[in-house]
């Protein structure tokens, strides 16, 4: 078996995220899946001129889930830097799954690529150590969360953007951003109420730019909890929309208290941008 590293692009707007679900055929790791194995045993996999996972009138045969059971062997585990959920989209994924194949890098990627759905793309696949771990290894992310407050509607862009309405006051955002940066117990920004492990997470980049009525607000650190980024950028916009005074950042953070920080904004507007590794 080779360990493969790859790197995924994917529009994530009707999808119920990344981690496959029983029974729940719209996640990212799922239609992966099903690509994997049509690749690795094409002729077993039972054709579907029905709803498919190219759209109607693809001609693109589906692979439904009772048809699983004539693919000889375990499922290959897809393990992926992070479990994106439903709705948030990806520019840079990395994952990586063991594999059987004599294919080379190329031709795995070009027959997942064409088994997979137009909304979902592998742009690229090399061999990793086998020690490799897409989600232990990584050592930072980069996300990039994407508001418009413009006077014209984004037609185009409608589905990845959240629609303010007005702009907001970029230099309280920016001030408030300032005081995130760092290293902090992060509760106050957890989207689990039950969360068990540590809350403790280093942001050690926020930026905040405009760019014709468009708002983008990028964030790195070395790891986000549960709706983190969503729960920051809704903390944001409430500061500069003045509900919220810059300075009451900090109160949020020791307070260690989910209800006093800002909304989570809508998952349409965020992408995973990129994953960083020693």
């Amino acid at each position: 078996m080779t360990n493969y590293k790859l790197i995924i692009r994917y529009d994530g707007t009707g999808y119920r995220g990344w981690e496959h679900q029983p029974g729940e055929e719209k996640t990212i790791q799922g239609k992966l899946e099903t690509a994997v194995i049509r690749m690795l045993n094409p002729s077993g996999i039972k054709e579907n001129t029905g709803a498919d996972t190219g759209g109607a009138g693809s001609g693109r045969a589906s692979v439904p889930s009772d048809s699983l059971g004539s693919f000889e062997g375990d499922i290959p585990d897809i393990i992926s830097a992070g479990r994106t959920d439903g709705g948030v989209s990806a520019e840079g994924m990395c994952a990586n799954v063991k594999l059987d194949t004599v294919l080379s890098c190329e031709q795995i990627r070009d027959s997942l690529n064409r088994n997979l759905p137009d909304d979902i793309c592998v742009i690229s696949v090399e061999k990793a150590g086998d020690r490799f771990h897409a989600r232990y290894n990584a050592t930072g992310k980069t996300y990039r969360y994407t508001c418009y407050a413009g006077d014209l509607k984004p037609v185009f862009e409608r589905r990845y953007v959240y629609e303010l309405g007005s702009m907001p006051d970029i230099a309280a955002m920016k001030k408030a951003a300032g005081l995130i940066i760092g290293e902090h117990d992060f509760t106050s920004f957890c989207g689990n109420p039950r969360m068990k492990k540590s809350c403790v997470r280093c942001v050690d980049s926020i930026t905040i730019e405009e760019k014709e009525g468009f708002l983008y607000f990028t964030y790195h650190g070395n790891g986000f909890l549960q709706y983190m980024v969503r729960i920051m950028t809704g903390t944001l916009i409430e500061v500069g929309l003045g509900k919220k005074a810059p300075e009451s950042v900090t109160e949020i953070l020791d307070a260690k208290d989910r209800s006093l920080a800002g909304f989570t904004a809508p998952a349409r507007g965020l992408k995973l941008i990129s994953v960083d590794y020693d």
